[in-house]
């Protein structure tokens, strides 16, 4: 046996879904087994015993490719919340990798999330301290806002202090409270996020940001001098944005020479009346579309959602939060249910666009929306709504490449029915056929190296085909993932890649 053998097996069981937790523990030996057992750890879903073998096991490092594992029920990953190493903490901490292109991350439970806040020793390596491990969760989308909103009333000031990092998404009684908070430590925490809402101290901070204070003028409460600064420099498209820009700037914004200030103008909730029938009449088409979509905007968390839709086109992968949670002005519980559903029967596309991103829409609208004539409207929902369907998710993986690796990832995608694509161009499209288990004929000599892979992963195969399937290169990781290897043939094929025997493939149990 070869070594470029040996890894593709290895690599090849370590992802078939057939394989039992017996086949796949043996994997966690690194020693033995090499990066195989890694891969598995952090990229894939897991049976139980699988996990809790990695959970415990001695290896730091197996331990910390689990704790970045996106398929294993977060609840299940608790235990290394408290692990002896520092970097595991971290690792977990920070969330799925690569989290910046998971586009949904989903939250740690509660428990977690007060182990690693409040814990006071970082570990027992020393490699990484405790502000460190926070610091990472604080960026890894893992904590829903309404943990934050909890940790406001806690009894743990420690946790009242983090409660102030989504200080505009607090309630303005829970903001209130926590400035006047019975613990010095957690008023003056307060008080140093509360300056954003505070006008003079936005003034009085803001040259500290150096270049990068821009990004400060859309959230911030801006004072007189500030406004006119704006205005001056022309830093305005940020301030026309912002939820607390007084009404005359407001107006000045409105008839802006740009129509993008316009358009940014035209899309808030709290235009008056006369000034929109202005913008209702604009010279430019996107400012007008902005004015018609004026009465959905009714409060600024529904502003937000029709915000991460307008301006982004259909290959728009930007992560999905949980869902629509900026508002600055108002707790961010979200637009209701009625608002999505009317935006679902809407004429603008824009708003049908939205609807389809609110993963709570009825089957019914989802029927619906599944056969709209607007593409976009498609594509949204097929990467956003659990009850797409299969034939949907099929149309979008096809014909829209940005959007594959996500959507490969949900559970809807259909894995039969693409038979008819075996011919397709794209070696993608093609891999995924040629896995298809309807397939009469994988096409294992296929001139790509991932289609050949995945053709010689079809369950399909006859079992005699495995043989010389296992035994060349080109194939042998892929024989290695098929579903219907025989489990008594994945232990024998794992003798051989960890324990140095030479049983030839073909001798293999059956």
């Amino acid at each position: 046996m070869s070594d470029s053998l040996r890894e593709l097996w290895l690599r090849g069981i370590a992802f078939n879904r057939a394989a039992p937790s017996d086949v796949l523990v043996r994997l966690l030996d690194r020693s033995a087994a090499g990066d195989a057992g890694l891969l598995m750890c952090g990229g894939r879903d897991l049976p139980d015993a699988v996990v809790d073998a990695a959970l415990h096991h001695p290896d730091g490092v197996v331990r910390r490719e689990l704790a970045r594992n996106r398929y294993v029920d977060p609840a299940r990953l608790a235990p290394l919340a408290t692990d002896p190493s520092g970097v595991v903490r971290a690792w977990l901490a920070s969330g799925p990798y690569p989290r910046h292109y998971v586009r949904w991350v989903r939250p740690l439970p509660d428990d977690v999330l007060v182990t690693l806040l409040t814990a006071q020793d970082a570990s027992v390596d020393g490699r990484v301290t405790v502000d460190e491990i926070i610091a990472g969760l604080d960026s890894s989308r893992q904590i829903p806002l309404s943990f934050f909103r909890s940790m406001a009333g806690s009894e743990n000031p420690e946790l009242r202090i983090r409660a102030t990092w989504r200080w505009e998404s607090l309630t303005p009684a829970q903001r209130a409270g926590l400035l006047d908070d019975p613990d010095p430590a957690v008023r003056e925490e307060a008080h140093d996020r509360n300056w954003r809402l505070d006008p003079e101290r936005v003034e009085a901070k803001l040259p500290s940001f150096g270049p990068r204070y821009r990004y400060m003028l859309d959230t911030c409460a801006l004072s007189p001098a500030l406004v006119e600064q704006c205005f001056t420099d022309g830093t305005v498209l940020p301030m026309a944005r912002n939820p607390h820009i007084p009404a005359y700037a407001l107006a000045r914004l409105a008839r802006h020479p740009e129509a993008e200030i316009r358009a940014a103008v035209a899309a808030r909730p709290d235009v008056e009346p006369d000034l929109m029938a202005e913008l209702t009449q604009d010279p430019d088409e996107y400012v007008r579309l902005c004015a018609r979509l004026h009465p959905f905007p009714r409060t600024w968390a529904e502003y937000w959602a029709i915000d991460q839709v307008l301006g982004h086109g259909p290959d728009c992968i930007c992560p999905s939060g949980g869902p629509y949670t900026r508002s600055h002005v108002e707790p961010d519980v979200g637009p209701s249910p009625d608002w999505f559903a009317a935006c679902a029967v809407s004429e603008e596309p824009v708003l049908r666009r939205v609807a389809a991103r609110w993963p709570g829409l009825s089957a019914e609208l989802v029927e619906a929306l599944a056969q709209d004539d607007d593409e976009e409207v498609r594509i949204r929902l097929a990467c956003h709504h659990p009850l797409a369907p299969p034939s949907l998710l099929l149309d979008v993986f096809v014909t829209r490449e940005a959007h594959r690796s996500h959507l490969a990832d949900l559970p809807a995608f259909p894995r039969t029915g693409w038979a008819h694509l075996i011919d397709h161009p794209d070696s993608e499209v093609r891999a995924l056929a040629a896995a298809d288990p309807a397939l009469p004929d994988p096409p294992v000599e296929d001139p790509d190296a991932s289609v050949r892979r995945a053709a010689a992963s079809n369950p399909s195969l006859p079992p005699e085909a495995l043989d010389a399937l296992l035994s060349d290169p080109r194939t042998a990781e892929g024989a290695a993932a098929n579903p219907a290897l025989p489990v008594p043939r994945m232990h024998v094929l794992l003798d051989q890649c960890l324990n140095g025997t030479v049983t030839p493939p073909g001798a293999v149990l059956r």
